[in-house]
Order: C-alpha cells, then structure tokens, then sequence
C-alpha cells in the first residue's frame, strides 16, 4: 500500500490547491477511514480517503468514456472553438497529469472518445503496433458501390499526400448511402480521406466502438467513468497527448 501526503493527493486529483486542502481538513470535510486527520502532510492511503461523505474520484488513474457532440474539438488550445473540456468537469483537466483525448475526433464527427491521464493506456490506443479496431457509422453523398467493400479490404487505397497504402478495413454497406467502416490504424482524417479516394464525399460521420470500448446509450455531451483496474498506470507523457484526427 503505497501512502501518499494528503494535500499532495487532494491537489493532484483536482480537488483543491495545496493550501486549500489544508483548509478542507480543517473545516472536517476531509476524512481517513472515518477519522479527521490531524494535519494536511498526513501520508494517507487514498483508497481511504472521503471528501464531504465521497470516496475520491479515480485515485488510481482516471479513464472515462465521453460521447463527443458535434461542433467541438479535441483540444486544450484557445481559438479553435468550443473544445470538449468544457463539457467535462473541471476537476479532470485540473488533475496533475491533467486528462487528455485518446484518438481525437474533428469537429464534424461526433461518437466516442476515451478522455483519460493514464500514459500506459494512451500508447497502447494510439501506437501503429497495436492494431486497434475503430468502428465508424458513415453517411455519405451518393450511393454506395459494392466494389468500395473489395477495395477498402485490399491494403491498396492510397490517400492523397502519401506514399504507404491502407492498411485492409472492413466495410459493410447498411443502407444505399450509409455504412460501417473499421479500422485498425489512425490516420489524419483517414475515414474522409479513404472515401474521397474513390470519389466519394462523407456527409456524416460518427464513431461507436474504439478498441473494448462501445458507446451503447451514451447520449452527446454524457461521460462515464470505466473501470481502469486491470491497466498499468503510469503518468501521462506530452508526446501521447491529443494524437489521432478522424
């Protein structure tokens, strides 16, 4: 059982500042195993720690589904319009690693995201090696050809500016103009781009499933917290932060 300082713990979930967690302990909002602590340097186990009557929110490393409206973009920058932080509480992006996107999704596709501060799940979702499979719904301009089915399988699509193929994906055609599309790599835009490629244009697009993670009734706007037990967390690396634009 690792022991962590109090404040240090309040603080790097978001809670507080380390000042202010000193007020919180003194005020009795603050309890270890039912007990007030004496002072806010107090080594703590999280796992024992409640504020105001609650358990801490994700001590271990916070992973959330989020099902991203249209409209916003998966950023911490200003000046690109409403980002999809401002939908979720405060208190994540104050965490110390603060949350980040796994996979971002462009501000015309809507679907899910997985919002999280755990390094170790961050690459094993984004890196080329692990072969993730994303399901996308995809409406497009003119109805479809059964060929694009044999074409998408193939490995042989080449997207503009580039000079690597495709790797193989699977398409299923649902209705004249819509179908389902999954992938296993991340490329800019790659869902658009992939159509474009064979004189198509993507009118919609929405992403329901990324790796284990299904959206199911998750309405826009909606998040829920997932179970990250079984992930090795390690904090989050700059270079992993906001990776992937469909």
């Amino acid at each position: 059982m690792k022991l962590r300082r109090l404040d240090q713990l309040l603080s790097s979930l978001g809670y507080c500042s380390r000042k202010e967690a000193a007020d919180l302990v003194k005020e009795g909002r603050v309890l270890v195993s039912g007990v007030s602590p004496k002072k806010a340097e107090s080594k703590v186990d999280a796992h024992a720690v409640t504020l105001d009557g609650s358990p801490l929110e994700a001590v271990d490393g916070l992973v959330a589904m989020f099902h991203k409206p249209l409209g916003y973009v998966c950023t911490h920058s200003d000046g690109e319009g409403p980002t999809i932080y401002e939908l979720l509480p405060q208190r994540w992006s104050n965490r110390n690693p603060a949350i980040t996107s796994v996979g971002r999704l462009d501000k015309d596709t809507s679907g899910l995201l997985l919002v999280t501060d755990v390094g170790t799940l961050v690459h094993r979702f984004t890196s080329p090696k692990s072969e993730v499979e994303k399901v996308y719904l995809v409406e497009v301009d003119r109805d479809l050809d059964e060929t694009l089915i044999s074409t998408f399988a193939s490995g042989t699509v080449m997207l503009r500016g580039e000079s690597k193929p495709c790797l193989p994906a699977q398409l299923k055609i649902t209705s004249a103009r819509s179908a389902s599309l999954t992938l296993t790599e991340g490329r800019y835009h790659q869902v658009r781009r992939m159509f474009a490629s064979q004189g198509w244009h993507v009118e919609k697009l929405h992403r329901e499933r990324f790796g284990e993670y299904l959206l199911g009734d998750l309405q826009p706007g909606q998040w829920r917290i997932v179970e990250s037990s079984s992930i090795t967390t390690h904090p989050l690396h700059p270079e992993f932060a906001d990776h992937e634009q469909e």
